[in-house]
């Protein structure tokens, strides 16, 4: 521990900006002015408003009083049948219909009015929906397979851990806007690496030890960055005080200096594996393993029937988005088939998503017009496509991006088409590289 407290109070000189700007007012306490703050005036918006404040309820300032964007949270990348009608209402009311899919299973509603903010979070809170930490100095969604609980390789069910993970900081005044940068988590009980689960801050990755499953534990993963091993084995129950240990040694100790260098792994860079691994049994004061066998050894790959078969006679029918542009109209669509199929839909990291039903329903589903809509650009071009926001709606955007993403995947379709293989094809509009995983 003693390395930890040199190494942050060295670094920890000189704060930055935005760490100023969250000395200025608690986030909770702006939270129960929030009705008020979004009655009055867009110029009225201050620094702190715009760069932090907003930020910790997922509310992103676009520039203008009806561009906002609000990001939400979607454990597991779940959706329901009632929640997804309600996204589609909410966007078709107030969002001008637009959809995007993001890389963390989750979705964006775009050109909001600051007026009606309240009215939309009320309305997706109607149906279990939160926006809370979902953008800035905080916690984004905790990723996991789309298939957990439901593939024949899926081990361990991760949906009550991540909800275990979520009871440790979501709405949590300790946890809202204090971290030194934003903490990417993941859990992943499936053999079938489909989530990117080695990009994440923290990574809670299924293995094997002394005939028990759990998890081996990795960290400091980001863009362009695999997360580094740490010779720790955590069982189930042990998930959720360990993940608690190490976002509470992050709070405390990490760095606040330079921004760009403000991730747990610039911190781990310093303090080195094995200290930062040694200070999480300290603190825990878990019994804690060493490493034990990774079991994640595979990738999923979606063929021609665009289709993934479960177990309990239960099937995936795979929907490509194209750079996760959607629209309420298409989801309005989808929630029909939902309730005619009594199907799930779960998001992917790559911008799209599926829908979960008996075998029974998967013929009745391809039948459905909006599955041939989106069946239309099923191809490996497709398939493994991500394109972050572009120029349009992002201020670092150089390039639009999504529609060239969409252009190249059918023109490399036309021209050089491919079956039977997996290609990814990741765009970025910047050299901050969201779109790379």
């Amino acid at each position: 521990m003693k390395v930890l407290e040199e190494v942050s109070k060295l670094r920890n000189k000189k704060i930055n900006k935005i760490e100023k700007l969250k000395e200025e007012q608690k986030a909770l306490d702006f939270w129960n002015d929030f009705e008020t703050i979004c009655s009055g005036k867009y110029e009225d918006l201050t620094e702190v408003h715009g760069k932090h404040l907003l930020k910790c309820f997922g509310i992103y300032d676009k520039g203008s009083s009806d561009s906002f964007t609000i990001r939400i949270r979607i454990p597991l990348g779940q959706l329901t049948q009632e929640q997804a009608s309600k996204f589609s209402q909410v966007a078709y009311k107030y969002g001008k219909s637009t959809i995007d899919l993001t890389t963390r299973s989750q979705m964006e509603f775009r050109h909001l009015n600051l007026h009606e903010l309240p009215i939309v979070l009320k309305e997706l809170e109607s149906v279990g929906i939160t926006t809370f930490q979902t953008a800035g100095d905080n916690f984004r969604g905790v990723i996991t397979s789309p298939f957990d609980g439901y593939s024949k390789t899926s081990l361990i069910t991760c949906e009550d851990l991540i909800q275990d993970i979520h009871d440790v900081f979501l709405k949590n005044e300790e946890y809202i806007g204090t971290l030194p940068r934003k903490f990417n988590t993941g859990i992943l009980g499936d053999t079938v690496n489909d989530c990117n689960i080695f990009g994440q801050d923290c990574a809670f990755v299924l293995a094997s030890k002394d005939n028990e499953l759990g998890f081996n534990l990795y960290l400091g993963g980001k863009v362009g960055v695999q997360a580094r091993p740490l010779n720790l084995f955590i069982s189930p129950n042990q998930v959720k005080l360990t993940f608690k240990t190490i976002v509470d040694l992050f709070k405390k100790y990490g760095f606040r200096d330079n921004r760009n260098k403000n991730r747990i792994t610039y911190f781990l860079d310093e303090i080195g594996m094995e200290e930062f691994e040694q200070a999480i049994i300290e603190t825990s004061a878990l019994p804690l393993k060493t490493a034990g066998e990774l079991l994640v050894k595979d990738e999923y790959k979606i063929d021609k029937s665009a289709t993934i078969k479960l177990k309990d006679n239960k099937t995936a029918v795979y929907f490509p988005i194209p750079s996760g542009i959607f629209n309420s109209k298409d989801l309005h669509c989808v929630t029909k088939l939902m309730d005619e199929t009594n199907s799930i839909l779960r998001l992917t990291n790559e911008q799209s998503f599926f829908l979960i039903a008996q075998d029974e329903f998967v013929q009745r589903i391809k039948e459905f017009q909006i599955f041939k809509k989106y069946d239309s650009y099923h191809n490996v071009y497709f398939n493994n496509q991500i394109a972050c926001a572009g120029i349009n709606e992002c201020s670092f955007g150089v390039i639009a991006n999504k529609s060239d993403a969409i252009n190249m995947a059918i023109y490399l379709n036309q021209y050089v088409p491919i079956e039977n293989a997996k290609i990814r094809m990741y765009w970025s509009a910047c050299p901050k590289g969201c779109g790379v995983q």
